[in-house]
């Protein structure tokens, strides 16, 4: 991962773009790029049909849309988007942004602001009103981050796994 920009300059030069299979390698190594994601997702060049499964789940789903940020062709970011239609809110469409990754090497760059502005973006152009998302408590500086971009945590969020991986 070479040269580095300024962030104002990095900023022009990324763009994003629905995933594709040929980007599940680079995708899996960002979500393994993290503390908490070396404990539960898996790593080398070899991985789990899982992944591959679920990738095709999430690009049949027409609500879903697997996003990835690239510096040039270097796959830098991604997250994954779910838009989920509501009777709340007076049937208000809310956007759910899930496995938030920016690679270590280009963290506090603005990468990360970018990438929401353009999941909000997304969600602005399919209805959604609402945006939502969870943050590990581990992760306070994330809970920073989001909080910093005008995101407010007001809910207590809960998780049942019912199965081991």
């Amino acid at each position: 991962m070479g040269y580095h920009p300024q962030p104002k300059a990095l900023n022009q030069l990324l763009r994003s773009r629905k995933a594709t299979l040929n980007d599940l390698p680079e995708i899996i190594a960002l979500l393994n790029d993290d503390v908490l994601g070396q404990t539960r997702e898996q790593s080398g060049t070899a991985f789990e049909p899982r992944y591959i499964e679920a990738f095709h789940r999430i690009e049949k789903d027409e609500n879903a849309y697997l996003m990835v940020i690239l510096l040039g062709e270097e796959i830098i970011g991604t997250c994954h988007l779910n838009l989920l239609p509501s009777l709340t809110f007076l049937g208000s469409t809310r956007l759910q942004i899930e496995a938030v990754r920016v690679a270590t090497s280009y963290q506090r760059k603005g990468i990360g602001e970018w990438m929401i502005k353009q999941a909000i973006a997304y969600g602005n152009t399919h209805g959604a009103s609402v945006f939502q998302l969870t943050t590990n408590k581990q992760r306070v500086e994330a809970k920073q981050f989001y909080e910093r971009l005008g995101f407010e945590a007001t809910h207590e969020g809960m998780k049942l796994y019912t199965q081991t991986t």
